[in-house]
């Protein structure tokens, strides 16, 4: 394995040895499986589960990891190309990653969608820009339009708790949210439920709806996994039977980039908050899951979050387990 960027890269029997590989770490961590390896770390967006969590992951095989971030490490760092650096950033990404990369035996990089133009995001065009300045191997560690570490450790935490895969209910709910937020998450996660076999609602008010092109990569993971992908703005249909309800935030498609439509359309769907009454119909086990970091009370309310149906931590941990059996099939 060179790269970790997208679970569709992989075949299931190929997540399944990956997930079976974390459970054998988590037990048996090797603390020397990675001894002399350096993981490269560059951050261009902030983060707290994905950074401690990959430090963790690589200080418990053995190895070591540094950080890079433009708020915490240089002086400014100037992304746009063409760019006369006559202003604040002192070091351009065209030589700042090579330079990083070269330090490192493999390198995970994390940069949020610019949320400008739908198109590029959806082509996750500046991520893959970066990858092309290095030459070690690559993990995607939040990018415009994925996040597979996250995916992967929300799989690990449906095994664990013996969620169904084929005939599972998955919803993915759309939550309140005051600002605008990325696809990345819904975008993995939905294509990731699909993967996994179940029969996968997006449950969102009328103008959140995720792009086509997102949709129709999980409906292709849905049908050749036995699964199902569905939309609707019917919240009491969508909920019935659910195994799992994940609440997610994100901007609105419909009117991409525009902020002031955005802020327009989502007044007035405050209730759209995870609370006890979202459960009723939902199967007895049915479980609350969330990536973090999570809005109390906005996204979900307190009850729920610190009820027996959250796995929320139980997700966070697994990121680290996940994330040590990507950097032992990468590294070892």
């Amino acid at each position: 394995m060179k790269q970790f960027n997208d679970l569709a890269d992989f075949q299931v029997e190929e997540i399944d040895a990956l997930l079976q590989l974390a459970a054998r770490l988590e037990k048996n961590p090797e603390p020397t499986a990675l001894r002399g390896k350096v993981l490269a770390l560059l951050f261009l967006s902030p983060s707290l589960r994905t950074l401690a969590s990959f430090q963790a992951a690589m200080t418990r095989l053995g190895g070591g990891s540094f950080v890079i971030s433009p708020n915490m490490s240089i002086h400014g760092l100037e992304t746009r190309p063409g760019i006369v650096m006559d202003g604040m950033a002192a070091e351009h990404i065209r030589e700042a990653v090579p330079v990083i990369a070269s330090y490192g035996d493999a390198i995970g990089i994390r940069a949020f969608a610019n949320r400008e133009n739908l198109e590029t995001d959806l082509a996750d065009s500046e991520f893959n820009e970066l990858l092309q300045l290095c030459n070690i191997p690559q993990i995607n560690m939040e990018s415009s339009i994925n996040h597979p570490c996250q995916s992967l450790a929300d799989w690990k935490t449906m095994d664990e708790l013996n969620v169904p895969r084929q005939g599972g209910k998955f919803v993915l709910s759309w939550a309140y949210h005051p600002r605008a937020l990325p696809l990345a998450v819904p975008a993995s996660t939905v294509h990731m439920a699909a993967m996994r076999g179940m029969d996968v609602t997006v449950l969102r008010p009328d103008g959140f709806e995720l792009p086509e092109q997102v949709m129709h990569k999980a409906k292709q993971a849905a049908a050749a996994s036995g699964g199902s992908v569905r939309e609707t703005d019917d919240r009491g249909e969508a909920l019935e039977g659910a195994n799992i309800i994940y609440a997610k935030s994100w901007s609105s498609t419909r009117h991409y980039g525009n902020l002031p439509a955005d802020e327009k359309l989502r007044h007035g769907l405050e209730g759209w908050c995870v609370d006890d009454p979202w459960f009723e119909t939902a199967q007895e086990d049915c479980r609350f899951m969330h990536c973090l970091p999570v809005r109390r009370g906005v996204v979900v309310a307190d009850r729920v979050l610190d009820g027996p149906r959250s796995v929320v931590i139980q997700e966070a941990r697994n990121r680290m387990y996940a994330q040590m059996a990507v950097l032992h099939q990468l590294l070892k």
